[in-house]
């Protein structure tokens, strides 16, 4: 591995620490709800007004963007075990685990013979992101009203 990608690693990983600690040092007041609780208060306090629903879709979206880019390239420098960066960003934080992956990346990357081809994706990797673009979809039509509550 290159010092370059060494220091790019660094980086990502101070990253990582960062939006961990930014992030559950608010999500912590979930907790004594209890787990299923903790979840559904969280989901619903991001439905309570205009800016909450907008950066709660934008945010749900983009993560698609990205979770579909982490897969694809996942596939293409056969790094393994990309459907745990995806579970951590739904159960952790997206913010944690993009550059824990981006980290995982730069490894195989390293590593990886130029002329071998990836693998593309597989029919669990479309099956799950389409499980993940419905729960995309819900969350957006309740941010809309379309859907009753929770």
């Amino acid at each position: 591995m290159s010092a370059k990608q060494k220091l790019l690693c660094l980086v990502y990983a101070l990253m990582a620490l960062l939006a961990l600690v930014g992030t559950w040092g608010h999500a912590l007041s979930y907790l004594p709800l209890g787990v299923v609780q903790a979840n559904v208060q969280f989901w619903q306090d991001t439905l309570v007004n205009p800016a909450s629903r907008f950066i709660g879709v934008d945010i749900i979206m983009l993560c698609m963007a990205v979770w579909l880019w982490m897969l694809t390239e996942a596939r293409r420098l056969g790094v393994r075990g990309v459907w745990w960066y995806v579970a951590g960003s739904v159960l952790i934080g997206v913010s944690t685990f993009v550059p824990l992956f981006l980290i995982h990346r730069e490894v195989a990357r390293a590593r990886w013979d130029e002329g071998r081809e990836g693998a593309g994706l597989t029919t669990g990797d479309w099956a799950g992101m389409a499980l993940l673009l419905a729960v995309a979809l819900g969350y957006t039509a309740l941010s809309f009203g379309v859907l009753p509550g929770l």
